[in-house]
């Protein structure tokens, strides 16, 4: 199936350094979102989620990490409004999307499952992670800071914000379908 258009997704979530504390599982806080023209081969829109976590706060590790803190997230919608803008905005539901690795996938799996909130995304999911490491040949899986220095592209932004790495990941993909190493 070939579209015109494929979101991007990064997420980030709550964390702690070292375990969760009891109760408060890992919840997303952050949805960034790109979204590539696959005919022109560029990124055409970036937007950023910000979500209330309704188990969880933002550690102080979760905000040096991120630059998110507990009242910017606390402003944000909730998981299930977010899940639906997702879907009317984006056609996540029927869209084809990536991700770097599959944290993203499960974590939305997860929190779904939780929730019992319907899952936003159709079953067209690629790992950009694993494409670019079969690109080059090699089963190491790389961070994507690492695979965007290997590229000799810039890291835009702030690392370990949605929207700013779901706009770095999607310049990774485009280069990829540059080589005609993006799977279809």
């Amino acid at each position: 199936m070939n579209e015109r258009f494929l979101n991007v997704v990064d997420v980030e979530a709550t964390c702690w350094e070292g375990k969760n504390p009891p109760g408060m599982p890992s919840e997303i806080i952050e949805i960034g979102l790109c979204v590539i023209d696959v005919e022109r081969l560029e990124r055409v829109e970036k937007t950023s989620i910000l979500v209330r976590p309704e188990h969880s706060t933002v550690s102080e590790f979760c905000t040096q990490l991120t630059t998110l803190t507990p009242e910017q997230v606390a402003s944000g919608i909730s998981f299930a409004a977010a899940c639906e803008l997702l879907r009317a905005e984006y056609r996540a539901d029927s869209r084809g999307w990536a991700s770097w690795g599959n944290y993203d996938r499960t974590q939305f799996e997860r929190q779904c499952g939780a929730t019992e909130v319907r899952y936003p995304f159709g079953q067209r999911h690629t790992n950009a992670k694993v494409a670019f490491s079969a690109a080059r040949g090699t089963s190491h899986r790389y961070g994507m800071a690492g695979a965007l220095r290997m590229t000799g592209l810039p890291l835009e932004g702030t690392h370990h914000r949605g929207g700013d790495d779901a706009w770095n990941i999607a310049a990774l993909v485009i280069e990829l379908m540059k080589q005609s190493a993006w799977p279809v």
